[in-house]
């Protein structure tokens, strides 16, 4: 499961600090899991929530969950009795108007609800996972060469938690003309995972797509990953069967330029089945990202950057 991490500014890594050390319970939970075949448990975790009860457990099942989550049940298309699984539930649709989608086309969204993590410019290939933690952008990519055009970039942590709708979207308008799975482990992206487990989310399963905004697929565009975590059952797209956490799997790299599928501003593009986190990246002189601190609670469709500086905004 996700949640922000400990307080931190989300643009700065303070020479010389650590990580927060962690607390004797959390060292020996984090030994516990290192044990444990975290992810056939995150796969009988998805089984669990896809069994469908009898009506009046299934409905008692969703109601329960809702309320120790703190799901707002009126923010959802159907009514709880619609829902056939768990699964579904977490997975659920909202009605409209629902999440607006702030600003012009100029204005970089949101792609899901939850709170900042880290967050600011990749600097010499890095980038923070925590205060004094931070990791290579070519380990997150799984490939030198594609890292190596995010260098000076921006770069967003994104978490869901259990509450959160667990749809993502895309953060402006554009084609998605490559995929890249990479399976790995599953390790915990919460504050226990985020301070001990070195490269956290350059080794937890994640897809990586590559949104490309302008005519030409010669210029990078913005990476959007969907990592895996514990308890996740998979990581699913709108539009294509690639799906993690399957087993015995290999990476997968798809080229989409032929015939990539085009997004407008705010549309969905997958989802988590139970919750985890997007790491979205930005590459130098392209779309810009203005970080809030950790914890910051947001929603989908809220405006984070630009895609572009506005007519506007240069006269002005």
């Amino acid at each position: 499961m996700a949640e922000p991490g400990a307080s931190q500014n989300a643009n700065v890594d303070a020479a010389g600090d650590g990580p927060t050390p962690l607390g004797a319970f959390a060292r020996a939970l984090l030994t516990v899991l290192r044990l444990l075949p975290k992810n056939t448990m995150s796969r009988c975790m998805g089984r669990f929530a896809s069994i469908a009860w009898p009506g009046p457990i299934q409905r008692a099942e969703i109601r329960l969950f809702a309320l120790l989550a703190g799901v707002d049940l009126a923010e959802a298309r159907d009514d709880v009795g619609d829902f056939a699984t768990l699964q579904q539930f977490f997975t659920r649709a909202l009605i409209a108007g629902a999440r607006p989608i702030e600003g012009d086309d100029d204005v970089l969204v949101s792609p899901c609800d939850g709170a900042w993590g880290a967050a600011g410019r990749i600097e010499e290939g890095t980038l923070l996972q925590v205060k004094g933690r931070r990791y290579r952008v070519a380990d997150l990519l799984g490939h030198e060469a594609w890292a190596a055009g995010y260098d000076g970039g921006c770069y967003a942590t994104l978490y869901l938690s259990p509450r959160d709708y667990h749809r993502f979207h895309t953060p402006a308008a554009g084609r998605i003309t490559r995929l890249d799975y990479l399976p790995g482990a599953l390790w915990p992206v919460n504050s226990i995972g985020l301070q001990g487990v070195e490269g956290l989310f350059a080794r937890n399963e994640r897809i990586c797509a590559e949104l490309t905004l302008g005519s030409s697929a010669d210029s990078p565009g913005i990476l959007m990953i969907a990592v895996g975590a514990t308890m996740v059952g998979s990581v699913r797209l709108a539009f294509d069967e690639l799906s993690t956490n399957v087993p015995g799997a290999a990476p997968v790299t798809r080229r989409l330029d032929r015939n990539p599928p085009v997004f407008a501003r705010g549309e969905e593009w997958g989802h988590f089945e139970f919750g985890s986190t997007i790491v979205l990246l930005t590459p130098k002189d392209g779309p810009t990202i203005d970080p809030k601190p950790v914890g910051t609670p947001l929603r989908l469709g809220e405006a984070i950057g630009r895609v572009r500086e506005s007519p506007r905004s240069r006269v002005l």
